[in-house]
């Protein structure tokens, strides 16, 4: 493993005996911080559970507690004579609160240097006290683009033009992808690439390594005034779960550009499509998904990604290019998670259909067939769960009000969590099935996401409850 790190242009180092060798492992570190050209690393043997008389080197050291006798035995070995649970012995006291004291002097003479910066450099020091303080400059957000109605535009690239525009206005938005910079759109023009020996650079390459990459972005959150963002496909999200676990775990603004959706994505296939990635995301406590219908909706997910969200968000994105929907209708709503895009021809609805992402559009289509029917429809786009969530009872009331059981949500995605909103006389149109290689109009067609199997469904269940209201029904999935 060292050869390895060290063929990577790595200073390594290695202390043998990490248990008693105290002054090497002492020696180590000066030698690390005396290194000024590489990173370093030093590996410690040590012997797992050392001290211990029966258990050091062995599992039993690691899994479970030593055990009173073993505890006891284990300090005698160690020369500990302060043998009371929790005991602090004076010099360990003593040696913590100089330590402390020398931090507070460090502090003090950086505060002193800061007033000197800032004296002579006022504008560069509020900068920097803006970035660090996770501030955003006023205005940031009316550089964020509306997007003309009716042309055809894959959210993936209205993401990638939101990207450009704010960074113009947020210097401290840096990130990178992948190696799929070309695909999701996520290289900062004019950005320049990160440059390590300068700092300069704003486009990050990370390489095929999506674990890493969601690390290092934690990394970046953690240390504050900068605001990354990683990106790759949406199925190599899984390569990631860890990092962007932890990153909810302790809410940090991280920035996940998913891109290539669904089985949208076409011909290559199974390995490539999600399926169940929307539904194990939005599981995740404290992770906001946010999958945008159009490029209106993206330009509102990036606004509410940089300001609202409280910790990291995910962007999940189409490759397929998809109908830009009026700025206008769109107003707002995505901010709630949920919203009324379309509104019945009369009040109450008789029929709710819900959807988000790319198949919004066939909820809409399938509105004007079932309006023309007779079937009073409302149509409410649903880019995030978790924003809706967020939003007062008698919001979420008026958008899915009680009394309109007719309720059916359309996703090209594992159908599990619908049930929640569709209610008991509800359907669900997803894929519980992976999907298959294929141009994307192919594979929709051929596992039922299409406009005439959701109006088929829609007027199943209104005349079912037309015939007889008080028949019980259960909730369905329909799937090929």
């Amino acid at each position: 493993v060292l050869d390895r790190v060290e063929a990577c242009g790595w200073h390594v180092l290695r202390v043998e005996d990490g248990d008693r060798d105290l002054d090497g492992i002492a020696r180590a570190v000066d030698r690390a911080l005396a290194e000024h050209e590489r990173p370093t690393l030093i590996e410690v043997r040590t012997t797992i559970g050392f001290g211990a008389p029966t258990k050091a080197g062995t599992s039993a050291a690691h899994g479970a507690p030593l055990g009173t006798a073993e505890l006891a035995a284990t300090k005698h070995a160690l020369a500990w004579t302060e043998l009371k649970p929790f005991a602090v012995p004076p010099a360990v006291r003593a040696r913590f609160r100089s330590v402390g004291e020398s931090g507070r002097d460090l502090e003090s003479r950086w505060r002193a240097a800061f007033q000197s910066y800032r004296g002579t450099h006022p504008d560069l020091a509020a900068e920097f006290e803006r970035r660090t303080a996770a501030t955003l400059p006023e205005g940031w957000e009316d550089r964020l683009p509306a997007f003309e109605a009716g042309a055809s535009l894959a959210t993936r690239q209205a993401s990638g033009t939101c990207l450009q525009a704010l960074a113009t206005v947020l210097p401290e938005l840096i990130g990178g992808d992948a190696d799929l910079s070309t695909s999701t759109n996520t290289r900062i023009k004019d950005g320049g690439d990160f440059d390590a020996s300068t700092g300069e650079g704003r486009n990050l390459h990370f390489g095929v390594r999506e674990h890493a990459m969601a690390a290092i972005a934690n990394g970046i959150a953690y240390h504050a005034g900068l605001r990354p963002y990683a990106a790759t496909f949406f199925v190599f999200s899984d390569y990631l779960r860890p990092a962007a676990r932890l990153a909810a775990v302790s809410r940090l603004p991280v920035i996940h550009v998913w891109t290539h959706d669904s089985i949208g994505l076409g011909e290559d296939g199974t390995t490539h499509q999600p399926i169940e990635h929307l539904a194990s995301f939005r599981a995740m406590p404290h992770f906001v998904v946010i999958r945008p219908a159009d490029a209106n909706e993206t330009a509102i997910a990036w606004r509410v990604a940089i300001a609202e969200t409280g910790g990291p968000t995910g962007l999940v994105l189409t490759r397929q290019t998809v109908p830009t929907l009026d700025a206008a209708a769109v107003g707002d709503g995505p901010t709630h998670g949920a919203y009324i895009l379309e509104e019945a021809s009369r009040t109450p609805a008789n029929l709710i259909l819900m959807a988000s992402g790319s198949e919004v559009h066939l909820a809409l289509a399938a509105r004007v067939q079932l309006e023309q029917a007779g079937i009073p429809t409302r149509v409410v786009s649903f880019p995030s769960w978790e924003l809706f969530e967020r939003q007062s009872t008698s919001y979420r009331d008026h958008v899915l009000p009680a009394g309109t059981r007719a309720r059916i949500a359309i996703e090209a995605a594992a159908s599990f969590g619908w049930e929640r909103y569709v209610g008991l006389d509800g359907a669900v149109i997803g894929l519980d099935d992976f999907g298959a290689s294929a141009p994307a109009a192919d594979l929709y067609a051929e596992f039922g996401l299409t406009v005439d199997a959701l109006v088929s469904a829609a007027r199943e269940m209104v005349a079912r409850a037309g015939s007889d209201p008080t028949m019980p029904t259960h909730p369905r999935t329909e799937h090929s």
